[in-house]
């Protein structure tokens, strides 16, 4: 009987486990479609949000805007992440007049 109750308590301990685990990793992705946010940048929102977002569509051609933000990695002012249509992945950097001054392709 003992030994059962011990199974049953490993089972659970381990079911918890995993659980809590696929629950962190959901948070580190959760943010802007699946993407992870760095953690020394904030995401763009309202009139600065749209801009970047157009000039980085234009200057890709269109596509997928995964999220935008702050660029802590000193490029420019903001960073987009974009797909673009035919599936590759691309960073635009914009500068604070909302003017592209450089990509970086993404795997």
């Amino acid at each position: 009987m003992k030994n059962r109750f011990s199974k049953v308590l490993m089972g659970v301990a381990a079911l918890a486990t995993v659980a809590l685990g696929g629950a962190t990793v959901a948070g580190a992705v959760s943010n802007g479609n699946g993407s992870a946010q760095g953690s020394d940048e904030t995401a763009l929102t309202g009139d600065t949000a749209a801009k970047v977002k157009e000039a980085a569509l234009a200057k890709t051609g269109g596509g997928t805007v995964e999220r935008v933000e702050t660029d802590a990695g000193g490029h420019a002012a903001y960073e987009a992440h974009v797909v673009k249509s035919d599936g590759t992945r691309v960073t635009v950097y914009v500068n604070k007049q909302f003017e592209v001054v450089g990509t970086d392709a993404r795997p």
